[in-house]
């Protein structure tokens, strides 16, 4: 089959590889319709996350059609449509009986080398996201193996298109949880730091739950004139506003927001002396957003960080955290908890993630994909990629 494949930082291959066989009693394989390039696979095109080998299957953001079935599938068969979480969770273990998907014990055996068990136990495997998460091949392919078939895929109803529900996998669950977290209701102010793809499903998620004004903070002009058109954001451009923190407090009488939502991530565009400690891994993770969001956040209020962070951060201001009183969420989504839900919501027409697609192609110009979201280029907000046929197949 074909898939995208890693070779080192910046250098990608649409190659063959051997399609994918069942391995064990409860795996399907998924022949892929959609799959989507995300902006956490961005920062393993870069290199910065070790734990992958040439050769490794990328993508977490994918769906398709059951292929094959193991015979301890009880939940799914062949010809179903599904879209795929991209934690694997074995459904059982002390946290995925508390829905806490993405912390399954049993299904990553990659990371166990690393951490001393005797103080901390592996989260959940991930499709495509290094050794460090199982080594599990990713979706952006043909075909995949899918473990754990009776916890993790969610069958899909006749009719909707693909592009509908491709996010389902992962940033609007991504956001969602991440607005959850941050306490947002009818009237509540965010500040939502990143227009990336997850920022964007952040703000769709607080228009739905009730916020009443959403500040985005980006420095890519094109990102928040989308924002602001589609979820009405007070757009921000730290380009030319120096303190973000400090303009929205001026902008809430002086208090803050109710919660901050930090949608970066570790590779934030940061100070030169965090740059230089990153760099020489003398820190795993650039600081510069959670500042700004415990900055920008009012007394008693909340700091939600869904972007993805490594080690340890410069400069975190724990003190100012306590001072206020914050609460300070964290970590990766437990999608299998959210999804039924957030179908629910999409039937229904309440949330429309389709909409920050600006890129459509074939799986065969993945390379070109990513040097797009990368580079920013062509206004580039989301990529879906379709295997197997035309770009356009994923509006069917």
């Amino acid at each position: 089959m074909k898939a995208l494949t890693y070779h080192g930082p910046l250098d990608v291959r649409v190659e063959h590889v051997p399609d994918p066989v069942l391995d064990a009693r409860d795996d399907i394989i998924v022949r892929v319709t959609a799959t989507a390039i995300c902006g956490s696979d961005l920062h393993l095109f870069r290199g910065k996350v070790p734990g992958l080998h040439a050769g490794d299957v990328l993508g977490h953001e994918f769906m398709g059609i059951v292929e094959e079935v193991g015979p301890d599938v009880t939940m799914l068969a062949k010809g179903d449509r599904v879209v795929v979480p991209f934690t694997i969770a074995c459904g059982h273990c002390f946290f995925c009986e508390r829905t806490l998907f993405a912390a399954c014990e049993n299904t990553n055996p990659g990371q166990g080398a690393l951490l001393n068990r005797k103080r901390l136990r592996s989260g959940a495997g991930m499709f495509g996201y290094t050794h460090l998460y199982g080594g599990y091949a990713g979706g952006q392919a043909e075909f995949v193996r899918v473990p754990r078939a009776n916890v993790g895929p969610l069958k899909l109803p006749e009719g909707v298109a693909d592009e509908r529900v491709l996010f389902l996998s992962d940033i609007l669950p991504t956001g969602y949880q991440a607005v959850l977290d941050a306490g947002v209701g009818v009237g509540s102010t965010v500040a939502i730091f990143g227009a990336g793809p997850v920022g964007q499903m952040a703000a769709a998620c607080a228009r739905l739950l009730g916020a009443s004004r959403i500040f985005m903070v980006d420095h890519h002009r094109y990102r928040l004139n989308f924002a602001t058109a589609a979820y009405a954001v007070d757009p921000i451009n730290f380009d030319e506003i120096d303190d973000p923190a400090q303009y929205i407090i001026e902008h809430t009488d002086f208090r803050g927001v109710d919660a901050s939502i930090d949608a970066v991530g570790f590779e934030a565009k940061g100070s030169l002396v965090e740059t230089v400690l990153t760099e020489i891994k003398a820190e795993g993770s650039r600081g510069v957003v959670p500042r700004w969001a415990i900055a920008a956040t009012r007394r008693g209020g909340t700091v939600s960080l869904p972007g993805v962070y490594a080690g340890f951060v410069h400069g975190f201001p724990l003190g100012d955290a306590f001072e206020k009183g914050l609460r300070l969420c964290m970590g990766q989504t437990h999608v299998q908890r959210h999804m039924p839900l957030l179908l629910e919501y999409i039937l229904e027409g309440r949330l429309r993630p389709e909409l920050i697609i600006s890129h459509r192609l074939a799986l065969e110009e993945a390379v070109r994909g990513y040097t797009l979201f990368n580079e920013k280029q062509e206004d580039c907000r989301k990529v879906v990629l379709v295997p197997g046929s035309s770009a356009t197949a994923a509006h069917a």
